[in-house]
């Protein structure tokens, strides 16, 4: 596991009540339909990490999504300035004057080249699930941070395909942020 001298490495999302991060198509449409007051959106803001990290679904619904390829100035305005690295073994555009690092293989094989490039600083797995996943099976994810949105899909992308058992999860926190709960678990190894 990580220690504090290397940051946290942290799985933070958005989830339906029914455990699903995406629907059957891949969007997160039905994330954006929940109504956010004003007062709500810092409570539910993207954590401020050095480094990001995704699997290439998350990365190409996220580029697509924001019109990334044809106005690569809102990849900056999102992502900068992190470091965004992407686990894929595909070949996947890259919005023109940004940098994006494809990783591929063993999450536990790039630990260290992540932990640099955070300098310290925490590492944001933004998605999806399977990613998350083999962070942990890795020994490497420290917290799990959860939106839970008042929506069922039913079925989609899982928010985490693996079996985790309650003892080496703690609940930090639980907080409600307009319709959402927010929860916060510690990951012990």
């Amino acid at each position: 596991m990580s220690t504090t001298q290397t940051g946290r490495i942290v799985y933070e999302t958005a989830t339906s009540i029914d455990g699903w991060i995406a629907d059957q198509q891949n969007s997160l449409s039905w994330l954006f339909a929940v109504p956010i007051e004003e007062a709500d959106q810092a409570s539910l803001a993207p954590p401020a990490a050095p480094v990001q990290v995704m699997g290439s679904t998350t990365y190409l619904w996220v580029v697509e999504e924001m019109g990334a390829l044809e106005d690569p100035q809102k990849w900056s305005e999102a992502f900068a300035p992190a470091d965004v690295f992407v686990f894929t073994t595909r070949d996947l555009p890259v919005p023109e004057g940004t940098e994006v690092t494809f990783l591929s293989g063993d999450v536990a094989d790039h630990l260290g080249t992540l932990r640099t490039a955070a300098a310290g600083g925490d590492i944001w797995v933004v998605g999806g699930g399977d990613l998350a996943a083999q962070f942990l099976e890795a020994g490497a994810l420290d917290e799990i941070v959860l939106s839970v949105a008042p929506v069922m899909l039913g079925s989609g992308a899982p928010l985490f395909p693996r079996r985790l058992e309650a003892d080496r999860l703690t609940l930090v926190s639980a907080t409600q942020a307009g319709q959402f709960a927010r929860l916060v678990y510690r990951v012990t190894p």
